[in-house]
């Protein structure tokens, strides 16, 4: 088969999905059609709010489609009528077998772990949350279930100690754009070989939600330290204050640890003029960048110039 006679239909809305597509471009691909997120309000004002990848999709003409039913006919018809003979999906969302079955040549997706670890929403966060040294990407054909169709290739990158979630996501995006196009040509030259995912998984990649972004005082010192990283810069770890009669909401952007040992409780605060220390097992977390309710963001010795810590305030 040749480079030419491949119509893609790509799917995907984030700005992960952005760099893939234009690789697939610049490699000349025919992307006969693009699949995105409905356009949604979005910030303080509700304006609309286009996808990366309609955004992008427009800048270079591009045929886009955004269904809220994935199921709907008149867009199964639409789709239909692309006669792609390959779908690639990147961070989209989970496909009826109508759809992923659809195309000749199968439908793949590239997920940002080495499955079958860390399947479901969240995979460069927790890997970096769980203290992993090594994360990667993969390309698997998909089924009807959730990140464990067949295995098609996978590439793996190191996670520096210093990497937050942003970091190691630009990396995998890079990383993900040569492995789809690695992929497309094993199908072009027929070279495809598949290996089956093990159903069981030991490390998932829960969806984030309020609940698990909420920083524990009482873990680790590392483990705290990974999460705050893990999480930056979106959504962030966040923590309670109690300052006096007070409890104050604080996202935390950027930690660092220090390791010693010590005898105060977990929680307490230690402050000097230019730094803000919580006292946690086998150390201390110190507050570098972060955000209280109703301020910016801002660094501890900025925000020290202007707050008053009550007697006994504490992290909760």
């Amino acid at each position: 088969m040749k480079k030419e006679d491949i119509r893609i239909v790509f799917m995907g809305t984030p700005e992960f999905a952005v760099t893939i597509l234009e690789g697939l471009l610049h490699e000349k691909y025919q992307v006969v059609g693009v699949i995105t997120a409905p356009d949604r309000p979005a910030g303080r004002g509700q304006k609309i709010h286009e996808s990366a990848v309609k955004v992008f999709s427009k800048s270079k003409d591009l045929t886009v489609l955004q269904p809220t039913n994935l199921k709907d006919e008149t867009f199964l018809n639409e789709l239909k009528h692309l006669n792609a003979n390959l779908q690639i999906v990147v961070a989209f969302r989970m496909l009826p077998e109508v759809v992923w079955k659809m195309p000749k040549l199968g439908t793949f997706n590239l997920h940002a772990s080495l499955l079958p670890d860390y399947r479901g929403a969240a995979p460069i966060n927790w890997a970096i949350i769980n203290g992993e040294n090594t994360s990667g990407v993969t390309t698997f054909f998909i089924d009807e279930k959730i990140d464990t169709g067949a295995l098609i290739l996978q590439s793996n990158i190191a996670i520096e100690p210093s990497d937050t979630a942003g970091n190691l996501h630009d990396k995998l995006m890079v990383l993900g754009s040569k492995v789809v196009i690695k992929t497309i040509e094993k199908i072009e030259n027929g070279a495809v070989e598949t290996i089956i995912q093990p159903l069981k998984e030991t490390k998932t990649a829960y969806k984030l939600n309020k609940d698990n972004c909420k920083i524990v005082w009482t873990s680790s010192l590392e483990s705290i330290y990974n999460m705050v990283r893990g999480l930056h810069p979106y959504p962030a770890a966040w923590a309670l204050l109690q300052n006096g009669e007070e409890q104050l909401n604080i996202k935390v952007y950027e930690v660092k640890k220090h390791h010693e040992k010590h005898d105060y409780l977990t929680g307490q605060l230690l402050l000097t003029k230019k730094s803000i220390k919580v006292a946690v097992n086998m150390g201390y977390i110190e507050l570098i960048n972060f955000k209280f309710p109703g301020k910016r963001q801002m660094d501890a010795t900025s925000f020290l110039n202007g707050f008053t810590f009550q007697e006994n305030a504490q992290m909760l």
